[in-house]
């Protein structure tokens, strides 16, 4: 549900506006409204600042599990933590841009072997200069001996397709054979190695450095914190209205209603303060807390992704969390899948800390979704339990297992429809309750036709003997619900108007709504679909594992063969569904999703805030 706000309105003097937004930071209750407010280039500076430390202490955390964290290295001093970790990073990043050029020129003269630059020189001062080519081994078997008549040759080094060669002459002569030239070389081999060498030990310098930070972090950390109250204080002076020629400062706050008394108390404790607290109207753009049971507050992050619900109207999480579970189940649709998934999020959950936690939870409510889904169509790691069990066809089998490919196609609609019909219920009971039910009459007709056409002929079509007594197709009480609907529809849409416009209104949204619940219910084969082709591609790998290790054929006799076959067989097996589950896990987190913000938001009447409670805090 959302969170009751009250709204302050607050003047104070310009002069005491530091030491009461620390006041409000102590409180730890009250958001400031800071919308609409334009960064300068100062502001654009803080902003990279801030963005600079959160960036490095994401990365200073990575590099303390790396092999590079040296613990218990160099201390540095305090109040240059966040400069030192900077140097160093300009170090490594300079040393080991500098060691990638010289690797390749390394790479390139390595195959000339080790020689003096300076002899070189030397002779260069003398009149004898070498000029380096290479050249494709055939092309150099061909020509040699023309080029050899025409300048002096001499061979360095050769290997099966190139054959590396200098020309000696004075440096003036004009060269034209059919190789490629090489620079001439400026350092030898081993001056290479020792400058790698060298900004090799540079980098190890630094990582000494980075994690004498890396211990320190805790400065940067107040740092950041500092900084992020100082862009707080910029928007909230950028964007408080000013009076009295800028002498008093005008503020609009926020709370819980909840936390009123303890807001009001400390509002009227503080001196030359004036308020006024009024409940929030449709006109304001209230920012949004969300409080939910434990099992929806797991899926506030998934509802989070879209966009938080408009304060004054339905927070959706509760009503669209069960179906986005039983989905993420259908789409996966594998019972070792599923226990893959839980044991990923109980490990999470463990070794993740605080900031995972919501996600862990959520994988092991999806996965041990997926586990119970999988049992129940019999599909573990691709293989039928059923068969597992000895059974050669399911319907043998005394357990009642769900034939998915053969009957889910139709179970996916129903679920869709369904889905729909609640979201439908929910917006008519929440614009009945607020704006009256004279408003909701179009849609009500609609919702009663649907309901009325599922129950009389939908169940039906799912199970023949799904029938209810008095209730079909051809039954009077049907015909007089639709006929009911039809008069929400078409004569009641708008009781204010006039009956013939409301009788054209209803023929168009009529259309719109076939239309588009044809669209919206379709939408729904998709987990039919997702959750067969998972299945099937787990098959195919299991095929493929059995079938080119020969182990399809069974085991004659254990031997040396044996084992390679079966650790063929496994590493076939274990990268082919581990592609499986990767994609398999993606579509069931993204499918599902894209019901919830499409379909299932559009039916229920879902708006949309981008604002979320924030209060000013220390």
């Amino acid at each position: 549900m959302i969170v009751k706000m009250m709204k302050y309105n607050i003047v104070l003097f310009s002069a005491e506006r530091e030491r009461f937004i620390e006041r409000l930071r102590e409180l730890g209750m009250v958001d400031i409204t800071t919308s609409g407010w334009e960064p300068t280039e100062a502001d654009r500076a803080l902003i990279s600042a801030i963005e600079s430390r959160t960036k490095a202490l994401v990365a200073l955390d990575q590099f303390a599990e790396s092999d590079d964290y040296v613990a218990g290295g160099a201390r540095v001093e305090k109040g240059g933590v966040f400069e030192a970790y900077q140097s160093a990073q300009s170090a490594i990043a300079a040393a080991k841009s500098e060691n990638a050029r010289l690797q390749k020129v390394l790479e390139e003269w390595l195959p000339w072997g080790d020689f003096d630059c300076s002899t070189l020189a030397k002779l260069a001062e003398s009149g004898v200069v070498l000029r380096y080519f290479t050249a494709q081994r055939s092309t150099f078997e061909k020509s040699a001996e023309e080029w050899g008549a025409n300048f002096t040759i001499a061979v360095v080094g050769e290997d099966a397709a190139t054959v590396r060669f200098v020309v000696i002459g004075n440096g003036k002569e004009e060269i034209a054979i059919d190789a490629q030239e090489q620079k001439t070389p400026t350092m030898s081999n081993s001056e290479l190695k020792a400058l790698i060498k060298a900004n090799d030990d540079v980098v190890a310098e630094q990582n000494a450095v980075i994690s004498a930070v890396a211990d320190a972090k805790g400065e940067i950390e107040k740092e950041l914190v500092a900084l992020k109250s100082q862009m707080q204080d910029v928007r909230i002076e950028a964007t408080a209205d000013k009076a009295a020629e800028g002498l008093l400062l005008v503020m609009e706050g926020w709370a819980e209603k909840e936390n009123a008394e303890t807001v009001d108390a400390a509002l009227n404790d503080y001196p030359n303060v004036v308020y006024i607290k009024e409940n929030p109207s449709e006109e304001d753009e209230t920012p949004v807390k969300l409080k939910n049971n434990r099992f929806a507050r797991l899926f506030e992050m998934i509802g989070g992704l879209y966009a938080l619900p408009k304060y004054g109207t339905l927070d959706m999480t509760p009503f669209f969390a069960p179906f986005y579970m039983l989905f993420f189940a259908i789409c996966l649709n594998d019972a070792g899948y599923g226990a893959i998934l839980l044991a990923a999020g109980i490990a999470l959950a463990v070794k993740g800390g605080k900031g995972l936690r919501q996600a862990a939870y959520l994988t092991m409510v999806c996965g041990g979704a997926t586990t119970l889904f999988g049992l129940y169509t019999g599909s573990l790691f691709g293989l039928s339990i059923p068969q597992l069990m000895g059974y050669e066809n399911m319907a043998d089998c005394p357990i009642p297992f769900l034939d998915f490919q053969g009957k889910f196609f139709t179970w996916s609609l129903a679920l869709g429809v369904f889905q729909i019909l609640v979201g439908m219920l929910l917006d008519i009971v929440f614009k009945a309750r607020y704006f009256g039910i004279t408003t909701v009459f179009a849609k009500l007709g609609w919702f009663i036709v649907l309901l009325s056409a599922c129950l009389a002929g939908g169940l039906q079509m799912l199970d023949p003997s799904w029938v209810i007594p008095g209730f079909t197709t051809s039954s009077t009480a049907f015909y007089v619900a639709i006929g009911v609907g039809a008069l929400f529809m078409f004569l009641l849409n708008n009781v204010k108007r006039n009956p013939v416009v409301n009788v054209a209104s209803g023929l168009w949204d009529t259309y719109n709504n076939l239309t588009g619940l044809l669209s919206d219910v379709l939408s729904y084969i998709r987990l039919f679909a997702i959750g067969l082709s998972g299945g099937v591609l787990a098959q195919v790998f299991n095929s493929l594992a059995m079938g080119l290790t020969g182990l399809d054929a069974g085991i004659e006799q254990f031997g040396v063969g044996t084992v390679f076959q079966i650790l063929g067989a496994s590493a076939i097996l274990l990268v082919g569904h581990g592609i499986n589950l990767f994609m398999s896990a993606i579509s069931s987190f993204v499918h599902p999703m894209r019901l919830t913000f499409v379909e299932f938001y559009k039916n229920a009447g879902f708006e949309m805030t981008n604002r979320s409670f924030n209060p000013l805090k220390r």
